[in-house]
């Protein structure tokens, strides 16, 4: 309460800074206000922060997911057309709603709501704040009468606090009392990896609770390859496989696995001397290809936020279903088996993330965020992805979605850190998943299309 109350301290003062401004009409000030670059410029700062925080990749796409909720429920007040997501996501009620006959910004309110739940879920909050009252300055600019833009703000922070709320229940306080996980010694089980031999990721992912799926397990994979060091055995030639495809790379396949790796802190060893470099996570890679199909196809504010909204949901899920597999089976990854009964000079072209190996995390929300973008974009959606261009990744084209998240997946063998059917299974994993999600709320694009057509 006590910060809610500085909240709106910190925002009638900037409100009455802006009182000299000449208030414009509703017609002048709403076009400028639903601007879509103000949402984009939003998303991509949030990312700035989660890349700077070193979150997990899990625990990131707990954070979009909310995040790009809030801003969702907040602005479709102003397109009927879009249905709430209340009663689609387990236990989501509906969000207060704005009051009658008021006008109100729901641009502005809808990043008010996306950046307040950003600042209670991530590190950089004072850096969070910085930010909001910047945007909230240029909507000042704008001429926005200073009643509509105090009721704008409040109203932002009503719903942030109501997804924060939901938030609170998923179980995620909990799980952080049970981050240890026990290693055991039995054969093709999954150990601690070099360089770093750190603990497992996020063992009890599996229990966080779920938006759309039945449960955790509702998406099982097929076995994983029974471990043998037999030379015929299905095991043996899946690493076989690895050890000889990156004992031959070419430019273009390392190109691929580089592109890909999207590994939240990257240790570099050179000598006596230990460095990180922090990198973009797999669904901070995902939502800023949504940017760019987004800008591509010229979509507005509220088609925009519900394209990132959607596949946020996809990926929140996708790392869920995922997760609850990794542990069950707990596969040994390859760099393990290799440098024991192979190799033991051997190193993946990529760092080896701590979690286990079956089935391929990227590959699996790769494919549900790829499928939930197929219907929202359509199948053959050509794009140019410059995403971490400034991490030193460079740039690639694809001729469609599907080819992204395929690519995403066989880059995880080229990168040595998965078996070929880790990969390919974790993909189909992503696909049902997000066929999944897009029936459970997909629904809302299809009314949409029904209104527009009237």
């Amino acid at each position: 309460m006590l910060k809610q109350i500085l909240y709106c301290t910190f925002f009638l003062a900037l409100v009455g800074m802006g009182g000299c401004k000449q208030a414009a009409t509703p017609e002048e000030y709403k076009l400028k206000a639903a601007d879509p670059a103000l949402f984009h410029n939003a998303s991509d700062q949030l990312t700035t922060y989660i890349i700077h925080d070193i979150f997990k990749p899990p625990v990131a796409s707990r954070i979009y997911v909310y995040t790009n909720l809030a801003a969702y429920e907040t602005l479709r007040q102003d397109h009927p057309a879009y249905e709430s997501l209340a009663g689609k996501l387990n236990g989501f009620d509906a969000v207060p709603a704005p009051e009658k006959g008021a006008e109100y910004c729901f641009p502005l309110a809808s990043i008010i709501s996306y950046t307040t739940v950003s600042e209670a879920l991530i590190v950089s909050a004072i850096e969070m704040e910085d930010y909001r009252k910047k945007v909230y300055q240029q909507y000042v600019e704008m001429g926005i009468p200073e009643e509509v833009l105090e009721r704008s703000v409040a109203y932002g922070e009503q719903v942030a606090q109501h997804v924060l709320a939901y938030a609170g229940k998923d179980n995620y306080k909990e799980t952080r009392a049970l981050m240890r996980y026990t290693f055991t010694d039995e054969p093709g089980s999954y150990q601690p990896t070099p360089p770093n031999y750190a603990a497992a990721c996020e063992p009890q992912w599996n229990a966080i609770r779920v938006l759309t799926l039945d449960s955790c397990n509702q998406f099982t994979p097929k076995p994983a390859a029974k471990y043998s060091l037999e030379p015929e055995s299905e095991f043996y030639k899946l690493v076989q496989q690895v050890y000889d495809l990156s004992n031959g790379l070419t430019q273009e396949q390392k190109e691929i696995a580089y592109f890909w790796d999207d590994n939240a802190v990257v240790t570099n060893v050179k000598g006596h001397i230990s460095y990180t470099d922090k990198k973009m996570t797999p669904p901070g890679h995902w939502l800023a290809i949504v940017g760019t199909l987004s800008k591509k196809q010229d979509l507005d504010m509220m088609k925009a936020v519900q394209a990132y909204t959607f596949t946020s949901i996809a990926l929140y899920e996708g790392f869920i279903a995922c997760w609850d597999e990794k542990y069950r089976s707990a596969r040994i990854r390859p760099v393990t088996v290799i440098n024991e009964h192979i190799d033991p000079d051997w190193q993946p072209f990529l760092e080896t993330p701590p979690f286990p190996e079956y089935v391929s995390g990227h590959s699996a929300i790769s494919a549900a965020a790829g499928t939930v973008l197929i219907h929202l974009f359509g199948e053959n959606v050509a794009f140019t992805d410059s995403t971490e261009y400034a991490y030193g990744h460079g740039v690639r084209s694809f001729k469609s979605i599907k080819d992204a998240y395929m690519e995403t997946s066989i880059s995880r063998v080229y990168g040595g850190i998965h078996y070929w059917d880790g990969s390919f299974e974790g993909t189909a994993q992503g696909e049902q998943v997000g066929e999944w999600v897009w029936a459970r709320i997909g629904d809302t694009s299809k009314k949409e299309a029904a209104v527009a057509q009237k």
